[in-house]
């Protein structure tokens, strides 16, 4: 009844295709900040874990169950048989793995700033209504299958309605703070782990073979055999091509080739071709790496720059950009319908309006979700929150390297004071002493927890402090630190990762530098941290040569 080559061909494709929560957890991870990292995982974790309890409640009875032109049906906890040349479990795994990674797409978009609670209540709607319905009218006998629109793996039913709900989600929740200047300028914030991002790539370039190649379900019969091996070529020509084009992209636009574009490169040619590896050949997958290519980098900076979105990972350009061109340029490089191939231009319509209508959908449902989510439970962090970071608000993780040190000072330097913090509990005219004969010198340091650094320079860029020096450094006090607990288990700290911030002050009164600090940092638990004042003798500047008020200059 079963074919044991094309059961096991799909199910070694579930495998595969699970195998990329990995990949995207990494690049999500490795693009943010370190703060972060605990709840990008977590997020991750629970998109597949949501996703797939959901999907089998209700989503896939309404993807499959009935071949109606806009929705399947009911078939509560997959009670049908949907079986072919392989059985039904087989099939539903391998749709579920399918949904749970449109839905894991928005988790990078959206990072740093969303609220657990409300993530995990649009990843289960997401999963549960959103791609079933869409995913039927591509995948399950609806229209848009009526009509001959082809999207062999998901650059549309997958990618793109992940891209475009990241979309609408990055824009309704904001920009991260600091990423803007006053006048709307956009300031780089970067990922503590380029490491981890490359791993992430890798891992996904690795798992799409299976995206694409086993969506054939089938290996039985030479037409199958040579689709799947055509596929897994003009997959991997695809994502070469786009890597290679961005890379020389960045080199000429930024001097150097960058890197993390490049990295979203290698992604934006594997989602581009996803759409039509089945039907073009090695040579269309080249050019639709090439426009891939081209295609992300213009988007991510249009998306930042002049859309003003924050999108740490650039999901929505990758996903929803490239997902909508793939699928479009399939209309043109498929070598029996497509346009350069004698087809006409019905085929590249059939694409386009495929396009358009998942594009209104997931915009149209996706707004009024995120708005319910913003206006009942709330969408995104408080300014503390996100400035401490979500491991600690929403996860009671300290850190989540240990001892490892993982906070980047360029990324904590990329903070600016946007945000006005009050700084002081009374409002007094600060008394400036620019004396140079009775300068007197002073040198602060606070040793202070890595997630107040933010708080602290802000409060000091507006008291006029313009020159610190910013260390990684470990150490504990006499109460050996906060108990942390992992797994509801109190762990034995000797210790605990802290941030030394040193500076030299000589025209802001000392007693001031001292109540703004203290004011940021308290708390009133332990390891609100230490300040340590001392006098200095003299200030040399080796450039010029110049000693006491001078060398200073107007730096303090």
């Amino acid at each position: 009844m079963y074919s044991s080559l094309d059961t096991i061909w799909t199910l070694l494709g579930a495998a595969l295709v699970f195998f990329m929560q990995a990949g995207f957890a990494m690049v999500e991870t490795g693009f943010t900040r370190a703060k972060n990292a605990g709840n990008i995982i977590m997020k991750n974790l629970m998109d597949f874990a949501i996703g797939t309890v959901v999907f089998w409640f209700i989503g896939f009875g309404i993807m499959f169950a009935g071949d109606g032109s806009f929705i399947g049906g009911l078939d509560f906890f997959i009670r049908g048989d949907y079986s072919s040349s392989i059985p039904t479990s087989a099939f539903v795994i391998f749709q579920t793995v399918f949904c749970a990674t449109s839905a894991t797409i928005v988790s990078g978009a959206m990072a740093e700033r969303t609220k657990f609670s409300a993530y995990c209540v649009y990843s289960l709607i997401i999963s549960a209504l959103i791609y079933p319905i869409s995913g039927h009218w591509i995948w399950g006998g609806g229209f848009l299958s009526q009509m001959g629109f082809h999207d062999f793996a998901g650059s549309t039913a997958v990618h793109m309605v992940g891209g475009v709900a990241a979309l609408v989600g990055a824009k309704i929740l904001g920009p991260r703070i600091g990423k803007y200047s006053k006048d709307g300028k956009a300031r780089a914030i970067p990922g503590h782990s380029l490491t981890l991002g490359a791993l992430g790539v890798f891992i996904l370039w690795f798992a799409w073979f299976g995206f694409n190649g086993c969506s054939t379900v089938s290996m039985t019969g030479d037409s199958s055999i040579l689709t799947a091996s055509s596929v897994f070529v003009t997959t991997n020509i695809a994502a070469a091509t786009a890597t290679v084009a961005v890379m020389l992209i960045t080199w000429v636009r930024y001097k150097k080739p960058d890197v993390s574009m490049t990295l979203n490169g290698s992604l934006a040619g594997l989602v581009a071709i996803t759409a039509g590896c089945d039907v073009v050949s090695p040579v269309g997958a080249f050019f639709i790496g090439l426009f891939a290519g081209f295609a992300v980098v213009f988007a991510v900076e249009f998306i930042e720059k002049k859309l003003k979105i924050d999108d740490p990972v650039g999901a929505i350009a990758v996903h929803g950009v490239c997902g909508a061109l793939g699928t479009i340029l399939t209309g043109l490089f498929a070598l029996d319908d497509g346009l350069f191939y004698g087809g006409g231009f019905k085929f590249l319509g059939t694409q386009i309006l495929g396009v358009l209508c998942v594009i209104a959908w997931v915009v149209v449902t996706m707004t009024i979700i995120f708005l319910i989510i913003k206006k009942t439970i709330g969408l995104r962090v408080s300014a503390e929150e996100e400035l401490e970071g979500l491991d600690k608000k929403e996860h009671g993780l300290e850190s989540c390297y240990a001892d490892f040190m993982p906070v980047s000072l360029g990324s904590l330097a990329a903070i600016s004071p946007t945000k006005v913090i009050d700084t002081q509990e009374d409002t007094v005219p600060v008394v400036y002493n620019t004396s140079k004969t009775d300068a007197k010198f002073t040198k602060v340091v606070v040793i202070t927890k890595q997630d107040r650094f933010e708080s602290l320079k802000i409060a000091l860029d507006n008291l006029g402090i313009t020159g610190m020096t910013v260390t990684n450094v470990l150490g504990y006090g006499m109460q050996k630190g906060s108990t942390d607990y992992y797994r509801g288990t109190p762990l034995e700290v000797t210790l605990l990762p802290q941030l030394k911030v040193e500076m030299v002050v000589c025209k802001i009164p000392i007693d001031v530098v001292v109540k703004v600090i203290k004011n940021v940092l308290y708390t009133g638990k332990i390891g609100d941290g230490k300040i340590f004042v001392y006098d200095v003798e003299n200030v040399i500047k080796i450039r010029t040569n110049e000693e006491g008020y001078d060398a200073l200059q107007d730096d303090n």
